[in-house]
């Protein structure tokens, strides 16, 4: 199986897999807004149980949904750092001359990461249990009520389903450029500031070189399809909500409901 987790679909025969992507969307939604609620940590143990609950019936290990996490370890690191030299509140843990370290950088920065470690997680369940097509349609179907202020659902939808299917396939050419990279001799670990920098060069030009290709290819190939973005379609498939669509709904608003009343606490 594929390193990468986010953005990628697993074709499981699941109870979360048959559900109504407009349902795993709108839930999406609500579980982010309950991420960012301000109930302190005890609050996200009711999000915890909703994920586990999530991965259980969709089949995926934590392990899976957690790989998505790897590319921002550097990125969690330098929160810390900036949080340590930023953050004067807090009890004071270290007092080193005019270096000073205070408790609510460690627990700012804990914050941070556990928020995004959870939306990381919870996109990785939407992604893995909704088919890309699924996924634009769905989106295309929540925003319909606002085409008639102008809004292009259709498109949106489609540029939205693009972008999360070729984010494993830009990863994947990551990987595939620094290898190549390392190959011919680039470090792009050790050396000076400026040897790295010419060294991350090397990889973000190839990349979005190939990266601008892809972009060409699909537009072309769509074209030579006559797609239209404008035109009036029909579909052979018609979204229908069931039973699991409505209680996987309502166990969201729960989840929600209880980080509200922490919050009150």
């Amino acid at each position: 199986m594929n390193n990468i987790a986010l953005g990628r679909y697993l074709p499981l025969n699941t109870i979360i897999n048959k559900m109504d992507p407009r349902s795993k969307i709108l839930i999406l939604l609500v579980m982010m807004i309950t991420v960012f609620l301000p109930a302190g940590f005890i609050g996200y143990v009711p999000i915890l149980i909703f994920i586990a609950t999530a991965l259980y019936f969709s089949k995926l290990k934590l392990t899976y949904a957690l790989r998505a996490l790897k590319p921002m370890i550097w990125m969690f690191i330098f929160l810390l750092v900036i949080n340590v030299l930023v953050m004067r509140t807090g009890t004071l843990l270290i007092s080193w001359g005019w270096f000073k370290v205070y408790s609510d950088a460690f627990s700012q920065t804990a914050y941070i990461i556990i928020r995004l470690t959870l939306m990381i997680i919870l996109c990785t369940v939407l992604t893995a249990t909704t088919k890309p097509l699924d996924l634009t349609l769905g989106i295309e179907k929540l925003l319909k009520p606002f085409e008639k202020i102008g809004l292009p659902a259709h498109v949106i939808a489609m540029m939205i389903s693009i972008a999360l299917r070729f984010i494993p396939t830009l990863i994947d050419e990551t990987n595939r450029i620094m290898n190549a990279q390392a190959s011919r001799g680039v470090d792009l670990e050790n050396g000076t500031m400026t040897e790295k920098i010419r060294a991350v060069l090397s990889l973000i030009v190839p990349l979005f070189v190939s990266a601008f290709d892809r972009a060409d290819q699909l537009a072309d190939a769509m074209e030579a399809r006559g797609y239209d973005p404008s035109a009036t379609r029909t579909r052979y498939k018609v979204l229908k909500m069931t039973n699991v669509d409505y209680f996987a709904m309502a166990f969201a608003l729960v989840v929600f409901a209880a980080d509200l009343v922490l919050c009150w606490i």
